[in-house]
């Protein structure tokens, strides 16, 4: 079987996904996690907690709650309800990171949970802290002229 032909066998047999249902979903879970954010900011500052922490205290309440539903096996079913629109916000990456330490706990806490745990996200956060810093440096040199 050639490429074409083999193409066409895979299109045929693909199943066919509603896209504006799906992007709907992901839109309208995506603005409820957000929405959820929001208000959680307004609590805290409601708690009479200062601006800065509650700030803080926000995206780490949102990876809390969305490891803790990794864990109960709930976020999974959210995700494929909701698309991208659970995966883009930061709880995501929370489930990111707690799906594969979940799934390899069997294998102990080193081997397991450690070594598997950024599998996924582990990569992201190499890229990421490697740009940070040759931004700093990049920065740093502009300011000395």
């Amino acid at each position: 079987m050639n490429k074409k032909a083999y193409g066409e066998y895979v299109k045929a047999r693909m199943p066919k996904s509603p896209l504006l249902k799906d992007c709907a979903f992901a839109f309208l879970v995506g603005g409820l996690i957000c929405s959820l954010a929001e208000s959680l900011l307004h609590l805290y500052l409601y708690w009479k907690i200062p601006e800065e922490t509650a700030k803080t205290l926000v995206p780490v309440t949102l990876v809390f709650v969305s490891a803790l539903l990794t864990g109960l096996g709930v976020f999974d079913d959210i995700a494929k309800f909701a698309g991208a629109g659970t995966l883009v916000p930061i709880t995501g990456f929370a489930n990111a990171v707690a799906a594969p330490a979940i799934e390899n706990k069997s294998e102990g806490l080193i081997m397991g949970v450690g070594a598997k745990m950024f599998t996924i996200a582990g990569p992201v956060i190499v890229y990421g802290t490697l740009c940070s810093v040759v931004y700093g440096v990049i920065y740093w040199i502009v300011g000395l002229f």
